[in-house]
């Protein structure tokens, strides 16, 4: 009986989800996907794109957290996008590009926009700088945004912020913590998602922590210099590998690994 339930469960939240989604490309004149430029491929979702070009919509792609890449990184990401824009909302980087871009694309009429995203890729935080004022509620946690809302943020362009409630559907803790979507406190697996992280970003890790770190290491053996080096230790003086996986985490999706 409690599969059952959570089978209807989950079968309610995929159908509320895809009818917040078909609303919002019906009502939008044009959809921004929010991606985070550090991890381009993993935020973007095909179903999704699908969706918005057999409805004939045009899409900007919005690559957030520009600010956390490198110029390399970015030019080979642009390849890859008809219409693109590099944005970091936080530093107000490509606010006018976007804004003009949306100008461009709907020939100066009014327009209203789409945002679609992962949680806490960016997308209140991006209609917020386009605002020019904090018309969009942004929260640190993911996940922050409630419900559908439409925000006036100039004259010519309103902009329909939406939830983010697509890990829930997916199912893949690992990847929704490393893409931000996920907060690792309530992951049953933070550890791995760390070391998949760590394993990845050596130099980045070696950067900000300031730990040594050899070729032959794997994630694991990585956390627990960082639980060292934090004096992240629980009793014994042994390493405690989830609350250090967790800072790691938490550290990344701040921004503060770079």
């Amino acid at each position: 009986m409690r599969h059952k339930e959570i089978r209807n469960n989950t079968t309610q939240k995929k159908a509320n989800f895809w009818g917040v989604v078909n609303n919002v490309i019906a009502e939008s004149d044009i959809l921004l996907l929010v991606l985070d430029s550090r991890m381009v491929n993993e935020t973007r979702h095909p179903e999704i794109e699908r969706k918005i070009k057999n409805k004939g919509k045009k899409i900007i792609y919005v690559l957030n957290k520009c600010d956390l890449v490198s110029k390399e990184i970015l030019d080979k990401a642009k390849k890859d996008f008809e219409n693109c824009v590099f944005m970091s909302a936080v530093k107000h980087y490509g606010t006018n590009l976007l804004r003009a871009e949306i100008m461009k694309i709907n020939k100066g009429k009014h327009a209203t926009v789409g945002v679609l995203g992962y949680p806490n890729v960016g997308k209140s935080s991006i209609i917020n700088a386009l605002a020019g004022r904090g018309s969009a509620p942004v929260g640190n946690r993911p996940g922050y945004t409630k419900g559908l809302q439409k925000i006036r943020v100039s004259l010519k362009i309103a902009m329909l912020d939406t939830p983010g409630v697509l890990p829930d559907l997916e199912g893949n803790d690992v990847k929704h913590i490393l893409i931000g979507s996920l907060d690792p406190h309530k992951a049953k697996d933070p550890e791995l998602a760390a070391e998949i992280l760590l394993e990845k970003q050596r130099d980045r890790v070696f950067d900000w922590y300031g730990v040594e770190i050899n070729e032959d290491e794997d994630g694991y053996e990585i956390i627990e210099k960082i639980a060292v080096k934090l004096n992240c230790l629980i009793r014994g003086g042994k390493p405690d590998i989830r609350r250090t996986a967790i800072n790691v985490i938490m550290d990344w999706q701040r921004g503060k690994i770079q």
